[in-house]
């Protein structure tokens, strides 16, 4: 003779999860988003328009952009950020890699967050390279 069984493989104590536990550093961990509002070459110079938050998770894709065109032979390198509201050391390391071998940047427009960064790293004595790109171009 044989029987069924129709009771839970897991007791039902075990079956359920449980909650899962929080921890709250006090920052905010989400990744900001940047977005590429416009860009454009005038002949060998790339205009760019960002908007968003640039920090290093998002600075990725204009990265990316950024080798692209160097690869494809722009040298030069406008970069609006106006609209960009929030920017940390991920803004920093793009435009840090950007000038090498002879490339020309220029931030237009600085939005008071850029601004701000941009103060700080020259405080700090961590600006990139060529200062003069950086805190030299005025806005247009």
């Amino acid at each position: 003779m044989s029987t069924s069984s129709t009771a839970p493989i897991l007791p039902a104590t075990l079956a359920t999860p449980a909650p899962p536990a929080v921890h709250d550093s006090g920052a905010d961990t989400a990744p900001g988003e940047i977005v590429v509002a416009s860009c454009t070459t005038l002949g060998t110079t790339l205009v760019i328009h960002l908007t968003g938050e640039i920090d290093h998770y998002s600075a990725a894709p204009l990265r990316a952009l950024l080798y692209s065109a160097a690869d494809h032979g722009c040298t030069g390198l406008v970069l609006d950020t106006a609209r960009v509201t929030f920017c940390d050391s991920g803004l920093l390391a793009v435009l840090d890699w950007w000038p090498r071998h002879g490339r020309r940047l220029r931030l237009a427009n600085r939005s008071r967050a850029v601004q701000h960064l941009l103060n700080l790293s020259a405080t700090a004595g961590q600006q990139p390279a060529p200062a003069e790109s950086l805190t030299a171009a005025g806005t247009s």
